[in-house]
């Protein structure tokens, strides 16, 4: 499964507006200049992820976007769900072999369930993998 620029962005918009819950409306243009984005494209990833419930609009000169509910209520599926579609990394034939029809099946709930249990709270508390060196074996 290859994630576009959409997922992309859109993960990007929301783990800003995620980073500033509770400050008040962010204007997709902060997070265009932020992140070196395209105002214009960041407008187009928006809609859907407002008409889908994930983000709330808010008019007027001080307006701007907010998460729809708490970041720990959304999941980067929700989010790549609504801009990219299904999660379906591996198309399951059911005239294929049955090993291989398992393996895409495993490898799909293998993608959804990574998807399905990363909050967009915990992408926005995101540090850095610190733990590498934990890994690092010395001779």
């Amino acid at each position: 499964m290859k994630i576009s620029t959409k997922g992309r962005y859109g993960l990007t918009i929301m783990i800003a507006l995620a980073k500033k819950q509770g400050e008040g409306p962010i204007p997709l243009k902060n997070i265009a200049k932020d992140h070196d984005l395209s105002e214009h494209y960041l407008e187009q990833l928006i809609a859907p992820l407002r008409n889908a419930g994930l983000v709330k609009s808010i008019r007027g000169a001080y307006g701007g976007y907010i998460l729809a509910r708490d970041a720990e209520n959304i999941t980067a599926g929700d989010i790549i769900r609504v801009l990219e579609g299904p999660i379906s990394p591996v198309e399951v034939l059911e005239d294929e072999e049955p090993a291989k029809r398992e393996l895409w099946i495993k490898i799909r709930d293998a993608v959804k369930g990574v998807l399905d249990t990363t909050t967009l709270q915990y992408l926005a508390d995101y540090e850095g993998d610190n733990a590498q060196d934990a890994y690092m074996f010395y001779i």
